[in-house]
Formats: structure tokens, sequence, C-alpha cells
């Protein structure tokens, strides 16, 4: 592995215009691809294997064209105070209203309030239902203007109206603190390498792999039913390790030219070493995001495959175009230890002028290695119960999936929303359907009666409709009203008691009784993920696991890994239930809304975190095992490893975390809750379990880390990642000429 990449990357040093044109023509192919393909449709949110699914198929078979998954929207009028929804003038205004909605083009139908029941109690409170043929994403924007001006006029007569539903949907926006947070790692590349020239490689890097990553998203998001979140996590995850990767590499090829190499052979020399180790970390990533398939969930699979995609795509250009942007770059990218002697500034390691020379200070990382070898029991029993201590609140997690009581105050969606939670009561914004089948029924009429009462007689209902059948009398939908909003464990108690119940009518009449819509979907979709969050952690853990094994030549190393990172994600979870369940610090983050935590929330981490989380641990341990290889002691291996490492991972989890938490602004409220998981993740895995517990656990093992049975050893193939193949061919003499006629061949 080490002696192919070395070759690799001194190629493309050399080679350095033909591999800029490929990069470039990529780019800009992406780029074409995406302005020419047509915008993206509706993503659609199947999960097969579920009952709302089922009866959702259902409903397309037994009502054609009823427009089962088209666009709907909730025209929300509130009377002025005073004045009630059922005075002449108010009326006369929402007939207005409704008849001006009638007239749209994609409209499939509309409920007048007065007609369908649709007032409030004390009627101050009335809304209107349209329906539309094609869904949300595929709406004209005609069609949603003139929603828009049919609200705005009956405003101008004195009415407020909002629009809930999913009609007006939009593509959710990060906001500013994106460009923070690219900013943010921006000036820590400038700290880490004194260098203008030096700290945009890995920017531009990083710029050029998501270009080409969102763009390739964005040209087949129509084709592949891809959702707007997609590219976003794509981009939120490429930045991150599409810097770090680069970083790792820029900085080895200076500590190659430190030690006085030529350029070409030093940029060989960092692709062979510290690109083995940007190989295997971007397996780990592409391994957990590509293992998200196992859920079994089309949107999620698709999201995980994206951003993989993504991730691919920075290794490759870490590997190939940093080091031709290094044979562009020449002089202007200084050796380690040579930033600043321009301006009369020394590094903390250089000597200084009163100190002998051959004597330079330790530097941080190395100070910080030599106290944790020193006293690693006590490092490691902080660090386990601090993260211990973080993981508390994660014991109260609560699952479900945002709806429009989620959504920023700011928004019509929210005030439409808690209009209707005034008038209707909080499970209004909830409805539950239920769909009987009564094919096999000898009364259909008669389940469907059953079926009405039995759901009737339940706790927690508000409400029943009585039953819609279709045109062939077999199949018939009841509405469900709950008493509770729709993400409360009472919504979610209901939709099990009301399968229970059909299980009894199905063996008394014959009628299968299922339970569907957005509420019922969402606490399928919640259980699922519950289901495969323990398969999919084996398989993602255990995959990785003996890839590490692969890597590091050892059992411990790699257990001690997967240890680490179930610490940091269970705290990284404590956090996020702290913030978005419990509200602890939720104006700082823009939480304007608590409740569940997203039900994707704890797959995804997993997925990503385990991921992110080995991106450190096989840059750290690489370079502690290659001191162990080469002779070091196991506490001076360890030590050696922070000494050229700790500053380099330092720099690379604080740019991610200002990656990842620039998306904290997004208006998606999934996009917010995933961009502050993963900042806090990669902190606690970061600076507590890869800088802390990491050296604890191998100063207490010593020799016995680094164990292998004999027999595993000579059956593992050895990929060579700490480049020992590069200094055996040192020491046979082997020159950068003789290494040259050898790449051409």
């Amino acid at each position: 592995m080490a002696t192919f990449l070395y070759k690799l990357g001194r190629l493309a040093f050399r080679r350095r215009h033909f591999v800029a044109l490929i990069w470039v023509a990529l780019l800009t192919l992406a780029g074409v691809g995406a302005a020419s393909a047509p915008p993206a449709g509706n993503s659609s949110f199947s999960i097969p294997g579920t009952e709302a699914q089922k009866a959702f198929d259902l409903l397309e078979q037994r009502f054609p064209g009823a427009s089962a998954d088209g666009a709907t929207a909730r025209v929300v009028f509130k009377a002025p105070s005073g004045e009630k929804m059922t005075d002449a003038g108010n009326k006369a205004t929402v007939e207005k209203t409704v008849d001006e909605l009638a007239d749209g083009s994609e409209v499939a139908s509309v409920a007048d309030p007065y007609t369908g029941n649709a007032v409030s109690k004390d009627g101050t409170i009335a809304y209107a239902s349209v329906k539309y043929d094609v869904s949300g994403m595929e709406l004209e924007e005609s069609t949603k203007d003139a929603l828009e001006d049919a609200a705005q006029q009956a405003r101008d007569s004195g009415l407020t109206v909002e629009i809930g539903g999913d009609a007006l949907q939009a593509v959710p926006e990060t906001g500013a603190t994106e460009v923070i947070g690219i900013a943010v790692a921006a000036v820590v590349l400038v700290i880490t390498f004194g260098s203008l020239v030096a700290a945009g490689l890995p920017l531009l890097t990083a710029l050029i792999g998501v270009g080409i990553g969102v763009s390739s998203i964005t040209a087949l998001a129509s084709a592949l039913e891809l959702g707007s979140t997609t590219s976003i996590l794509a981009m939120m995850i490429g930045l991150a390790v599409g810097i770090d990767y680069a970083l790792f590499i820029v900085s080895r090829y200076r500590a190659e030219l430190a030690e006085g190499r030529e350029r070409e052979e030093a940029a060989g020399r960092a692709v062979g070493t510290a690109g083995s180790a940007v190989v295997f970390a971007g397996l780990t990533v592409v391994i957990a995001l590509v293992g998200l398939a196992v859920v079994n969930i089309p949107m999620l699979t698709k999201m995980g495959i994206a951003a993989a995609g993504t991730v691919a795509i920075a290794v490759l250009i870490a590997l190939t175009m940093i080091p031709a942007l290094l044979g562009y770059a020449g002089r202007r990218v200084k050796p380690a230890g040579a930033k600043g002697k321009r301006l009369g500034r020394f590094r903390k390691d250089d000597p200084k002028p009163d100190q002998p020379a051959g004597q330079p200070k330790a530097n941080l990382g190395t100070r910080w290695a030599s106290f944790v070898v020193r006293r690693p029991l006590a490092v490691l029993l902080l660090g386990v119960i601090g993260l211990g201590a973080a993981a508390v609140p994660a014991a109260s997690l609560e699952l479900g999936l945002p709806d429009d009581g989620s959504q920023p105050t700011s928004t019509t969606q929210r005030r439409a929303y808690d209009l209707l939670s005034e008038g209707f009561g909080p499970g209004f914004n909830g409805p539950l359907m239920v769909v009987v089948d009564a094919k096999g029924s000898d009364a259909p009429k008669d389940a469907f009666d059953d079926v009405a009462g039995e759901i009737k007689g339940l706790d927690g209902v508000v409400a029943v409709t009585p039953p819609a059948p279709n045109k062939g009398g077999d199949t018939a939908t009841i509405t469900v009203v709950p008493d509770s909003k729709p993400s409360s464990v009472q919504t979610e108690d209901l939709v099990h008691a009301i399968r229970d119940a059909g299980g009894d009518i199905e063996a008394k009449t014959g009628a299968e009784t299922l339970v569907t819509g957005s509420t019922a979907m969402n606490i399928d979709v919640s259980e699922k993920l519950n289901d495969a969050l323990v398969p999919y952690l084996v398989l993602v853990v255990g995959l990785a696991f003996l890839l590490l094994i692969v890597v590091f030549r050892s059992i411990l190393v790699p257990l001690k890994a997967a240890l680490g990172f179930l610490l940091s994600v269970m705290a990284a979870l404590g956090a996020v239930v702290a913030v978005f369940q419990w509200g602890w610090l939720s104006n700082l983050m823009g939480v304007e809304e608590t409740g569940p935590v997203m039900s994707m929330m704890p797959i995804f981490m997993v997925g990503v975190v385990f991921g992110l989380a080995m991106d450190y641990e096989v840059f750290l341990v690489t370079r502690m095992r290659e001191a162990y290889v080469h002779g070091e002691k196991p506490n001076q291996a360890v030590v050696t490893g922070f000494k050229h490492g700790a500053r380099v991972v330092t720099a690379a989890a604080v740019i991610m975390m200002a990656v990842f938490a620039g998306f904290i602004g997004s208006s998606e409220s999934m996009v917010k809750m995933i961009g502050f998981g993963l900042a806090i993740a990669v902190f606690f895995d970061a600076f507590v379990v890869r800088m802390a517990i990491v050296p604890a656990v191998l100063a207490l093992l010593g020799k016995k880390a680094w164990w292998l049975p004999k027999w595993l050893d000579r059956a593992l193939p050895n990929v060579d990642v700490e480049g020992e193949g590069l200094r055996t061919a040192a020491e046979r003499g082997t020159g950068p000429d003789e290494d040259r006629e050898l790449v051409r061949t």
C-alpha cells in the first residue's frame, strides 16, 4: 500500500498539469450536469415492511386518482378579537378565498369550512383544506403564489390567516454560520501551517471535492429521487473530511521536507505514509455510511451512499491533487519548523537564542503525552467518568420525526400549527388515518361501522369521522383525531391500541384494519430505526474492527478504538437530548421548540461519528505504531506519536467541529440537530477519547497493546500503513532516480 501510494504521489507531483486538468474537467462536467438537470421532484419517503406503508400502498390501489401523495395545505383563519368566523363579513371573506383557491390548475379539491365542520367550537378559528394533484416539491411556483395571494387578500380584510401543510415546503437554508465554519477552518489552517499557501491547499481541494460531489447529487436528484437534505449532509461531511485528509498529507509533506528530502521525494513519502492512513480512514467512513442501507429505509440509504461518494472523492483528491498542487506551490510551502522566521519569530519547539542547539523545547503534544503516560490510570478514570456524566441525559431519549410544530415561530406553517392547536386541540395537527380492508369480509359496511365504534371507545380519542368507502365498497378510510400532539407518547400508545383492536375485529369480521398517515408513519419509522440500531452497530463496528486489525496488526488497539467510540457517541447523544429535548442552551442554539429527538439521529450519529472517530484513531495511532515498529519502547512510542500527530489532529478536529457547527444555523431542524450532534461528538471523541483515553490505555497495556497471534499475523495481508517498505528501500540505497524509473515501468 505505502509503496503504491508513494509512486502515485510522485507521479501526481511530476504530472501536475495533467492531474489538475482531470479534476477541473470533472468539476466542470458535474457543474454542467447540475445546471442542466431538471429540478428534483418529491423524494419518496417509503418505509418497506411497516403497517403505515402497507396502508398507503393499499390506498393507492383502492382509491385510484385520489392523489394520496399529493401536496396539502390548510388555510387557517382567525377572527379579530370580539368577532367570530360565522359573522357575515368574515364568512364572505372565507368563501371568496375558497373560490379563488379552487380555480388553481393543480388543485384537486378545496373543502369549505362551513360545510365541512371545520369551525372551532368557540367560533373564532376555521380552516379550509386544499388538496393538490402533485407533491409539494412538484408544485409550480405560480400555484404557491396563488395560495399565498389568496391568504394575503383575506388578511387585508382583517382576518389572521396562516398556511400549514407541505404545499409551501422549501429547500432548507443553512444560513451564514456555514460560511463562518469555513472561515474558522481557514484561520486554523493558517495558524497550523503559518502560510497562506499551505493553508489554502486543503481548503481548495475540499471545495473542489465537495463541488464535484454536490453537483453530481444535484444532477442525479430528479432521476434518483434525492431530497434536498441529501446534498446538505454530503456537503457537511465532504467538507469536513476533505479538509482533514488534505491537512494530514500537507503536514506530513512539510515534515518530510524538514528531514532534508527533495520536494518530489517528500510528496511521494507524504502520500505513501499519511496517504495510507487517509485511505483506511476514508474506508471506515464509507463503510459506516453505506452500512445505513441495512436499515431498509430508502431515503436514509440514498443519503448514506451520496455522502459516501463524496468521501471517496475527498480521498482521491487528497491522494492526487494535493501532491499536484504541492508541485505548483514549490518553495512557497515551507518545511515544518520554518514558519515565521522571516518575521523573527520562533516556534515553541525551536531552540531559543539562549538555549543550547540540539535541545529544542518539547511541544505541547509531547508534554501532554508524557504527562498521560506517567499518570495513565487517573487520566483514564477522569475521561471515562466525564463522558459517562455527559451521557446521562441519553437515558431519557425520546424519538420522533419533526413536524410543523418544530418549525421556527417566524414561519407561517408553525403559526398555522399553533392556531389549529388552539382551536381544535393539539391532536388535530396529527390525525390518524385508519384504512379498513373489508375485501375478505361478508359484510363490509358492518365491518366499517364496527371499526369506527371500537375506535370511539378507546382512551385518548377526541373525534372519529364516519367511514368513507371507495367506489367498490370494499375499503374505507376513517380519520381519528387524538387528544395529544403528534409527537407525544400518548399518541404513539393510541396507534398501538387501534392496531390491537383491529386484530380482534379481523378475527370476528375478516376485515383488516391498518393505521397510516404522517403521524403513524413517523411512529413506524422510529420503531424501525430502533430495531435496526443493534444490527447496524454490529455490522459497521465489526467490519471496521476487522479493517483496523489489518491496519494496526493488533487485537486490543481496535477493541479499544471501538469502546472509545461508544463512549463518545453516548456522550454526544446525551448532549443532543439536553439541548433539543430538555431545552438546555436552546436559545443559544436557535432551538425554538423542544421535543423528541429526530428518530434518525442515533443511527445516523453511530454511522457518521464512528467513521470520523476512526479517522483520528488511524492518523494518531499509526504514528505510534510506526515508532514502535522502528524500535521505540511502547510508552516512548505513544509520546512520539503525539509529538508528530497531536498538533495536526487537534487542528483537524477544530476544523471538523467548525464545519459541522456551521450547519446549526440551518432552517431545517433535522440539519440543525445533526450539525450540533456531530460537532459535539467530534469534540468528545478527539479531545477526550483520542487525546486522553487512548494514550492512557496504551500506556497501561504496554507491549500487550501490539500483540497479535502469530497465526493471524501470517494470515493477514501486509498493507504497510507505516511506510516500512519505503524505509527499507531507503536503507537499500534506492534513490529518487531509481524510484522514478520504477514509476515509469
